[in-house]
């Protein structure tokens, strides 16, 4: 497999150079993931714009769907930004371990948004219906479930670059799901 370097600020187009200062004073650093869709010149803004497009999902939902979705996409980069992130957000590390199993004991609204994130994931959109109808019944409408869809794709482009590139994670690590269970 060939190995991907994180691009430097140097090393990309003059468009994403402005979105990596954009970047620096928003975040304080680029993310190494950002950096990378940077190898392109046109994959990071597109990225950006999607990623960061009015929901109808709060940013904690929008945390519960990031998380199921790099779980099962074995996504060790996003799951630790999401996992930082989550915290931010108010997630306690037992309800984030919860999330990446798809599930949400402490909390029937994220548990049925959770659970059809993971399924949605696993499926490749063929979803259950059951966990659909359990969606709805939570009080989720048609349009939060096109939101969701979005969203999985999202993060699903981000888990799959990540998986393809194997770049280095400049977020604090979580151990694999599995050893903690």
């Amino acid at each position: 497999m060939s190995t991907f370097n994180v691009p430097t600020r140097n090393e990309v187009s003059e468009k994403n150079q402005a979105i990596f200062d954009n970047l620096q004073k928003g975040l304080g650093f680029v993310p190494n993931l950002f950096a990378t869709y940077a190898y392109s010149d046109t994959a990071l803004e597109n990225y950006l714009n999607f990623s960061n497009a009015k929901t109808s999902l709060s940013t904690k939902e929008k945390e519960v769907v990031n998380l199921a979705v790099s779980q099962v996409n074995g996504c060790d980069y996003c799951l630790s930004a999401h996992t930082a992130i989550s915290k931010m957000n108010g997630f306690t590390d037992e309800q984030i371990l919860e999330l990446r199993a798809g599930k949400a004991s402490f909390d029937a609204k994220f548990n049925a948004l959770a659970e059809l994130a993971k399924n949605i994931t696993e499926s490749r959109g063929n979803s259950d219906a059951t966990l659909l109808e359990n969606f709805f019944n939570a009080g989720y409408t048609k349009g939060n479930l096109i939101d969701v869809i979005s969203l999985v794709g999202d993060k699903t482009i981000s888990n799959y670059i990540n998986n393809t590139t194997q770049i280095p994670v400049d977020f604090p690590a979580v151990p694999a799901l599995e050893e903690l269970v």
